[in-house]
C-alpha cells in the first residue's frame, strides 16, 4: 500500500509540474516584462545576480530572502549549464523559481498530512494524496507561481518549518523560521505559532491532570467553553500557568530555539525602528478588525465543499436555539467592531487591476449599510470556520486564534495574498474529508484557477493616461 501510495503521489507531483509548465509558458510569453510589484523585485534579484548586493531599491518593502535564495539557485545552475546573455536571470528565469517552490509545497503540504492524519493511515491513501494535490492548486498561492512574488517561497519555509516542528526539531525549524521571515516580516507570526503549539501541549496536559482530579467535573478538554463562566476558568488556568516557574522552565526547555529567533526580530524592529523595510507611508499597522471577518468569508467560500453540509447547518441552527443570547452579544459586538474600526486602504479604491478593488466596489459600496447587513454571514462563517476545529486541543485552537489576529487584524489593504498561510493552516488541520467532497474542491480550485490565469493572459485593457498593458489579477 504505501509503495502503491508512492508511485500515485510521484505520478500527481509529475503530472502537476508539467501542466504548470505549459501554464507558466503561456503567463511568460504574454507578459514577458516585470508586471505589477515585480518592477521592484525583478531589478532587485538582477543585481544580486551581478554581485551588487549593496545596492537596494527603497520602494521594497520586505527583506532579501527572495532574491538570495534566486541567486543561490540561479548561479550554480548557470555554472553548471554554461548560460550566458540575457538569458541569466532573465524574468522569466527568476520566475521558474517560484515554480520548484510550487513542487516543494505540494510535496511539504502531502507530509504536513501525513503527519496531522497519521492515525488514519490505513484508510486514506486516496484522500492524503488528492487532499495535497487539491491544496497545493489553492488560487490564491497557486497564481503567484507564475509571477516573481514572495508567496510561493515564503509559504514554502513556513510549511517546513511547521513540518519540523512536528517533527520535533526544533532548532531546524527555528532556522526556517528565520528564512521564512526573510521572505516576509510578518511571518514571524507563524514562528511563534510553532511555539505556540508546544506551549499549548504543555498547557493541554496541565488542563487534563487538573480535572483529572476534580472526579465531579470533567469538560471535554478539546473543547473551548462557550460562556462566561468557562472563559473565565480558562482565563485563570491560562494566568495561573503562565505565572508558574515550572511551566515556564518547561515550554522553554523545548521552544528556546523560537524564543531565541522572537529575541532577534525584536532587535531588528529596534534597530529598524519598525516591521517594515523600505517605503512605509503604504504599510502602517491600524486595528482593522473586520479583516477578520473577511477572512472567514474567504474561508467559508474556498473550503466550502469539504466544511459545509447538513449536518453542520443543523448544528449551527441548534446552536442558535440553545444560546440564543451568546450569539446575539457576538452580532452585536461585531456591529460596533465593523461600525467603529473599519479601515479602507487607498490602494483598494485606487487600482482597478486587483480583484479585491471590485469585491469593494461591487459588495461594500454598494450602499453604506451593506457591511453591516453582512454580520449575519460573518457570525456563521466564523462559527463554521471554530466548529471545524472540534478535533483539536482546547489551547492549540486558542494559540491558533491568537496568531491569525495578529496576521489579519493589523493589515489596512484588503489583499488576498496574506490570507494564504492561515488558510492552509486552516484546511490542514481540518479532519480528513470523503473522496467525494475533496474532488469538489479540487473542481472549485481548478475552476477559479483557469478563470483567473485566463482572464490575467486574455482579458487585457489600458488605463485611460497610458499605453502601457494591464492585467487583472488577484
Amino acid at each position: 500500500m504505501e509503495k502503491f501510495e508512492g508511485y500515485m503521489f510521484t505520478a500527481l507531483c509529475s503530472t502537476n509540474f508539467l501542466v504548470s509548465c505549459l501554464l507558466f509558458s503561456r503567463v511568460t510569453r504574454e507578459q514577458r516584462e516585470p508586471y505589477m510589484d515585480e518592477i521592484f523585485h525583478v531589478p532587485q534579484a538582477q543585481r544580486y545576480c551581478e554581485g551588487k548586493f549593496n545596492e537596494w531599491d527603497p520602494m521594497i518593502t520586505t527583506l532579501p530572502g527572495l532574491y538570495l535564495v534566486s541567486v543561490g539557485i540561479i548561479k550554480p545552475m548557470v555554472w553548471l549549464t554554461g548560460l550566458t546573455g540575457g538569458v541569466v536571470c532573465s524574468t522569466a528565469m527568476l520566475r521558474f523559481i517560484n515554480l520548484l517552490f510550487n513542487c516543494g509545497n505540494l510535496y511539504l503540504i502531502y507530509l504536513l498530512i501525513c503527519k496531522l492524519h497519521h492515525r488514519e493511515k490505513t484508510r486514506t491513501t486516496s484522500r492524503r494524496v488528492l487532499s495535497a494535490l487539491s491544496l497545493s492548486t489553492f488560487p490564491v498561492l497557486y497564481f503567484f507561481n507564475f509571477l516573481y512574488y514572495t508567496d510561493a517561497g515564503s509559504t514554502f519555509f513556513i510549511l517546513f518549518a511547521y513540518l519540523m516542528t512536528l517533527y520535533g526539531s526544533h532548532k531546524a525549524s527555528a532556522l526556517l523560521g528565520v528564512c521564512s521571515v526573510l521572505f516576509r516580516q510578518t511571518n514571524i507570526i507563524w514562528v511563534a505559532f510553532c511555539a505556540g503549539t508546544l506551549a499549548a501541549a504543555k498547557m493541554d496536559e496541565a488542563w487534563r491532570t487538573e480535572h483529572a482530579k476534580k472526579r465531579d467535573e470533567k469538560p471535554p478538554p478539546s473543547q473551548v467553553p462557550l460562556s462566561l463562566a468557562g472563559a473565565k476558568k480558562v482565563t485563570a488556568f491560562a494566568l495561573e500557568f503562565a505565572t508558574s516557574p515550572g511551566h515556564v522552565k518547561a515550554v522553554l526547555q523545548v521552544a528556546w530555539p523560537y524564543a531565541a529567533v522572537g529575541a532577534a526580530f525584536l532587535v531588528f524592529v529596534a534597530v529598524n525602528d519598525g516591521i517594515v523595510v523600505g517605503d512605509r507611508t503604504s504599510h502602517e499597522a491600524c486595528l482593522n478588525v473586520p479583516q477578520l471577518f473577511y477572512f472567514f468569508s474567504f474561508a467559508l467560500f474556498f473550503s466550502l465543499p469539504v466544511s459545509l453540509c447538513y449536518h453542520r447547518a443543523l448544528r449551527f441552527l441548534h446552536a442558535l436555539k440553545k444560546q440564543p443570547l451568546f450569539f446575539l452579544f457576538v452580532t452585536a459586538a461585531s456591529l460596533l467592531l465593523v461600525w467603529k474600526f473599519t479601515f479602507v486602504h487607498k490602494y483598494l479604491l485606487a487600482d482597478n487591476r486587483h480583484f479585491p478593488f471590485y469585491v469593494w466596489k461591487k459588495v461594500f459600496q454598494r450602499h453604506e449599510l451593506v457591511r453591516f447587513l453582512l454580520v449575519p454571514a460573518y457570525v456563521f462563517a466564523g462559527w463554521n470556520f471554530l466548529d471545524s476545529f472540534r478535533s483539536r486541543s482546547l489551547f492549540w485552537s486558542l494559540a491558533f486564534l491568537a496568531c491569525l489576529l495578529c496576521a489579519t487584524v493589523p493589515q489596512k489593504l484588503l489583499e488576498f495574498r496574506y490570507f494564504i498561510v492561515p488558510y492552509l493552516m486552516y484546511r490542514l488541520h481540518m479532519p480528513l474529508p470523503s473522496l467525494p467532497r475533496l474532488a469538489g474542491e479540487f473542481l472549485l480550485y481548478t475552476a477559479v484557477n483557469a478563470a483567473t490565469i485566463y482572464i490575467f493572459v486574455a482579458k487585457t485593457f489600458q488605463w485611460p493616461d497610458g499605453a502601457a498593458t494591464q492585467r487583472f489579477m488577484w
